[in-house]
Order: structure tokens, then C-alpha cells, then sequence
């Protein structure tokens, strides 16, 4: 078993008055690595000036995060099988909307992986399915969800 931890860190800045929920909501998020990313709430659902576009927010980040695992697994699977990979690109869209409980969550994630091969030997439109199914059962976080997690390879 591992385990994986992160801190969060924000706080109150110039005494501002809090309870009249006119505070800011940027933050921190500190990685065992050192990393350090910047964090906010999503101008979505808390309007600027209290969240920070440029900063990543947790919709954005559970979306890159179940876009990281399909595509690491896929290029494990890749190499495994021979196929050299020499591009990867996955511009994942996450949609925010009501459960079936009613609850606000992370219904859908769709990735839509673009992979190039080397010219030498590519994969089959079969094969590419294949894996991208299999790097999909594999991925710890789709594994860890709710959420529908939909691939949809560009070819």
C-alpha cells in the first residue's frame, strides 16, 4: 500500500473581513516532490476578483489528474507492445453538472487522446483501441470514481 500526501495552504490576507465572503480564495498546493502549484476556486463558481483564473482549481485539476493516469498507463502498455511513442496529447474536458442525487459533482470526463508513433511501426486502429481500453481499466483514478470517463482517441 502507498500513500501520497499533499498540503493546502491558504490564509486570510490583510484582515480582511471573511464572513461577508469577500475573501480569496488563492491558495497553495505543496507536493512531497517540492512542487508547488497555485490553487484557487474556478471563476465559475466564485467570481473574480476572490478566485484566481490563472491558478489551477480542483474541477480543472481532477480532470488533468485522470488525464495524467489514462496517458501514463498508455504509454507503459505502448512500450511494453514495441510501439515508440513521440507524441502525446489529451485535451481532456471535464463537465460540471447535477448527480442524480442532485448534487453538484464531476459528472463526465472525456479524454480525447492524439497519439503520433514512429513511423517504423504504428498500431492498428484495433490495437490503439485496445490499449487505450486497457491503460483506462488500469488507471488508479478512473478506478476511484464515480464519474463516467470517456476515451475517445483522435486518429
Amino acid at each position: 500500500m502507498a500513500q501520497h500526501s499533499s498540503t493546502i495552504l491558504w490564509q486570510r490576507a490583510d484582515n480582511a473581513a471573511f464572513t461577508d465572503h469577500r475573501y480569496s480564495r488563492r491558495h497553495s498546493w505543496h507536493f512531497d516532490g517540492g512542487t508547488v502549484v497555485p490553487g484557487s476556486s474556478s471563476p465559475h463558481v466564485v467570481p473574480l476578483p476572490y478566485s484566481d483564473a490563472a491558478a489551477v482549481d480542483p474541477e480543472e485539476a481532477f480532470v488533468a489528474s485522470l488525464s495524467s493516469c489514462h496517458m501514463l498507463w498508455f504509454l507503459d502498455f505502448a512500450a511494453r507492445a514495441g510501439w515508440v511513442v513521440d507524441s502525446y496529447r489529451d485535451e481532456a474536458v471535464g463537465t460540471l453538472a447535477r448527480n442524480a442525487e442532485g448534487q453538484q459533482a464531476m459528472t463526465r470526463v472525456v479524454l480525447r487522446p492524439a497519439v503520433q508513433f514512429a513511423p517504423e511501426k504504428t498500431p492498428t486502429t484495433d490495437e490503439l483501441h485496445a490499449l487505450h481500453h486497457r491503460a483506462h481499466a488500469s488507471c488508479y483514478i478512473a478506478n476511484s470514481v464515480k464519474t463516467e470517463v470517456v476515451c475517445e482517441p483522435v486518429l
